[in-house]
């Protein structure tokens, strides 16, 4: 996640009071990037996750939502696109959780800038089909939360409600590959029992990108 270049009507930066959707942070800037907060629903409970430990604020801007925002309320949070390097759906909620904002959006901006999503790579399981081929043509690239080489760490770190949800993921990872071609997965060094040389592995097993990212650094 990511500096201000200006402060706008329509995304919220350090110190201001608003944006499209009342007070509620729809989109915000770090890094030259755009990051778009469309839901605070989550697939998972992760213990590492800063809203499960009451914590909503993100380089000081805070992604709790008061409502769910609806396409337009997005795209007017954006704005114009072409200002920043990438437009990165993310926040502290799973985007797929609500895939017809997300599609919309991403196909309204498309074109005009790079368009990434970060997920936890459960939109398969959740949606009951494979969302890959119509996230093709919306999104340049995807970052997907591996976590963990094996089920029983993930599982304990990330607190799936549903079983099958770890083969879910890397079932998604494959999919997501023969539909777009820039997939990173990433796996957090820090987290007790996580092997990020395997996690490593994992990627170079799918013939993906591999990012560590760092327990307690967020944005």
């Amino acid at each position: 996640m990511e500096q201000l270049l200006g402060s706008t009507s329509h995304i919220k930066g350090q110190g201001e009071k608003g944006n499209s959707t009342g007070n509620d942070t729809l989109a915000y800037e770090l890094h030259g990037n755009c990051y778009v907060n469309i839901t605070n629903q989550c697939t998972l409970k992760c213990s590492f996750c800063p809203k499960f430990n009451k914590q909503w604020d993100v380089q000081g801007y805070n992604l709790r939502l008061s409502a769910e925002p609806t396409a337009a309320d997005i795209i007017q949070a954006i704005g114009d696109p072409g200002r920043y390097h990438e437009v990165v759906f993310c926040g502290l909620g799973e985007p797929t959780m609500r895939l017809s904002v997300l599609l919309e959006v991403a196909q309204a901006i498309h074109g005009r800038t790079w368009v990434r999503l970060n997920t936890d790579g459960l939109g398969n399981l959740v949606q009951g089909m494979d969302i890959t081929p119509e996230l093709a043509g919306k999104v340049d690239a995807i970052s997907i939360s591996l976590n963990a080489q094996s089920e029983t760490v993930y599982n304990h770190h990330c607190r799936p409600p549903q079983q099958g949800t770890y083969p879910a993921l890397l079932d998604f990872i494959s999919s997501a590959k023969k539909q777009i071609d820039d997939i990173t997965v990433t796996a957090i060094d820090g987290l007790v029992g996580v092997d990020i040389k395997a996690c490593r592995d994992i990627a170079d097993t799918y013939g993906v990108k591999f990012r560590r990212r760092v327990l307690d650094q967020v944005g």
